[in-house]
């Protein structure tokens, strides 16, 4: 039985940045139908605990208004049906371009291309460089990326850490009785 709770999460980073953001930092989680809930819901839930700035808009329905604004990091929550609608919302492919461009953070519960990064297992023979696939969280550069439902904790968790610091992202992992592995 462990009494350490929220000490074991864990993540990967290659290529070191120092995360700088709005305060609170302003998060875009965008969502379709389809996209996996349980991602979502957690990565929403750990960012305004953190009291993160979060904004969920749909790709079908309320983007357009969410676009207009700027945004420390856009995450966006795996499932098929979700990274199909994402890659055919004009509105959000030309969001994380601009969202890259401006080296500002991005992140998704899969993959993301020309980025090292980790991927559902399934999904995984799709990466272009499969050298970090093992990895349950990897941060490249400014691409934060994790395997699947599984791991959305430690996505969100590391995200805090890179926000606000390791003390509250192991804060709040107690908080949560949150254990790995």
């Amino acid at each position: 039985m462990r009494s350490n709770h929220g000490g074991e999460y864990i993540f990967t980073e290659l290529n070191p940045v120092q995360w700088t953001f709005d305060n609170p930092p302003k998060v875009l989680v965008p969502i379709a139908n389809g996209s996996e809930e349980m991602e979502a819901v957690i990565i929403i839930d750990i960012l305004r605990r953190a009291k993160a700035n979060v904004t969920v808009a749909s790709v079908e329905d309320k983007l357009d208004i969410a676009a207009k604004q700027s945004y420390d990091l856009i995450v966006l929550p795996g499932g098929l049906g979700g990274a199909q609608a994402f890659a055919n919302s004009v509105t959000l492919v030309n969001l994380l371009k601009r969202q890259r461009e401006s080296n500002r953070y991005y992140g998704a519960i899969c993959a993301s291309p020309d980025k090292k990064a980790t991927a559902f297992p399934a999904l995984s023979n799709k990466l272009s460089d499969k050298s970090e696939i093992e990895n349950r969280v990897l941060i490249d550069g400014n691409l934060i990326t994790s395997r699947g439902p599984g791991t959305a904790m430690e996505l969100a968790l590391t995200i805090v850490e890179k926000f606000f610091g390791r003390k509250l992202g192991l804060e709040l992992a107690k908080a949560m009785v949150f254990t790995w592995p």
